[in-house]
């Protein structure tokens, strides 16, 4: 008996084939699409991008510690607001490091490197040139082709006065767990505030040391002084490490919405756990920071051909 092979028609043949490109056609899509953001996206476009920044962010952190947290915190607002661009006056310094570091790579590598991808290096590497932990930065995002100060002063950064409910709806809001809240908070263990942000807090909270408060009132007047600093973290300000938390414990946060993690109402027992398990455990705070710091790059991040790389980081093209 014949017997009767449909596959071998020139219909099925072509309906085959065409099944075999199309699958074949997906599967590379899916693949771009993962392969858009990677630790060696710049591998071949700007091979020395990684060194020149780690090399201008050495050096300035050397020439003053402070600027790590600064970079550090320019980051935090890109992603919070998802704008490169300055969100509030006075609250953000670290400009002209990430200016300088965008002008050796248009040199080296012109309209190639965006300025999201920089600050993302940027804050990795402030953090271990002041002896924190690292961790494997993404790259691939290009900038927003937009700068949203509305968004930087509708409450989307968490300020400094908030309570621990607007603290953890901030968080929520982007995505983050309450202890993911907790680690990246740590960041303030770096860094330093002027007189008005804490001011409010050193002359009507309650849940603050008194010694700590009496040093603090003595540098900051209740009238004047704005502009008067003090370090974040009074124990070891040069330093990322884990003593936040004991500050925290000892009350002497130095910012309302910091205490509020260790004494705040509410979720506040949840908060102060995870409090104490960073200060006593410094090895889990470097871990738990570092994969928080790569869950908030990824935030809002604009990868393949959508935005822009901007030439100028302070401004769109």
């Amino acid at each position: 008996m014949a017997s009767h092979n449909h596959s071998c028609s020139p219909l099925a043949f072509v309906f085959t084939t065409f099944k075999i490109c199309f699958c074949l056609l997906f599967l590379y899509l899916i693949g771009a699409a993962t392969a858009e953001l990677s630790p060696d996206f710049y591998n071949e476009t700007c091979p020395d991008a990684l060194s020149i920044i780690k090399s201008a962010v050495n050096s300035a952190v050397k020439n003053e510690s402070r600027m790590g947290a600064s970079l550090l915190r320019l980051h935090f607002h890109d992603c919070f607001v998802n704008a490169t661009a300055r969100p509030n006056a006075n609250s953000v310094r670290g400009y002209e490091v990430v200016d300088a570091i965008k002008s050796q790579l248009e040199a080296a590598c012109p309209g190639v490197v965006s300025c999201a991808d920089i600050l993302v290096v940027v804050a990795r590497d402030s953090v271990v040139a002041l002896r924190g932990p690292s961790w494997r930065v993404i790259l691939g995002r290009r900038d927003s082709k937009t700068a949203s100060f509305n968004a930087a002063d509708s409450g989307n950064i968490p300020g400094p006065s908030f309570n621990l409910t607007a603290l953890i709806t901030s968080f929520a809001k982007k995505g983050f767990t309450f202890r993911e809240m907790v680690a990246l908070s740590g960041s303030h263990t770096i860094g330093e505030a002027r007189c008005t942000i804490f001011k409010d807090r050193i002359y009507n909270d309650t849940d603050i040391d008194a010694s700590f408060k009496t040093f603090l009132q003595a540098n900051c007047p209740r009238s004047g002084g704005d502009n008067i600093i003090s370090p974040l973290d009074i124990q070891t300000p040069a330093g990322f490490d884990n003593a936040y938390y004991t500050n925290l414990v000892n009350k002497k946060g130095l910012l309302h919405s910091d205490q509020q993690l260790f004494s705040g109402g509410g979720d506040g027992g949840h908060t102060a756990d995870v409090v104490n398990i960073y200060r006593t455990k410094p090895t889990t705070f470097f871990s738990d920071f570092a994969k928080a710091m790569v869950k908030m790059a990824n935030l809002s991040q604009i990868p393949g051909t959508s935005g822009e790389i901007r030439i100028n980081c302070r401004k769109t093209n």
